[in-house]
């Protein structure tokens, strides 16, 4: 399963496209997927028109939290995800909208941290 991923700055004169042209001129243009940060789309009509019209498949990923922490657990989220829906896609027999979800944010949730002059581990080496 090979995939090539381009964002939409790096194709000449798509930067600035409003999502209602992007999704059919990506149609066109023989794209299969958007990926998009935007969770609002699938609330504006003309938007999701323009999605359905387009037959492509649509994968969301929230990002919902600022600066690095929010950038961090955006592309944890993708890499966590992607191959698996892109793998789900292979066998769709239409267009897919697909949310991938969020990894937790939560520094103890993602860390598991030890102070070893506090508690120290099995053969720790004491001063």
């Amino acid at each position: 399963m090979n995939h090539e991923i381009v964002h939409l700055l790096d194709l000449d004169g798509w930067s600035g496209t409003r999502d209602e042209t992007l999704y059919p001129q990506a149609a066109v243009e023989g794209f299969n997927v958007v990926l998009t940060n935007d969770g609002r789309q699938m609330q504006r009509p003309r938007e999701v028109g323009a999605i359905a019209a387009s037959g492509l498949h649509r994968i969301e990923y929230p990002h919902k939290h600022p600066g690095l922490v929010g950038i961090g657990i955006a592309i944890a989220t993708i890499a966590a995800g992607l191959p698996s829906a892109l793998a789900m896609l292979e066998e769709a027999d239409g267009p897919r909208l697909i949310t991938l979800r969020s990894v937790d944010p939560t520094v103890s949730s993602r860390l598991h941290v030890i102070d070893p002059a506090a508690a120290p581990p099995k053969f720790w080496p004491t001063s």
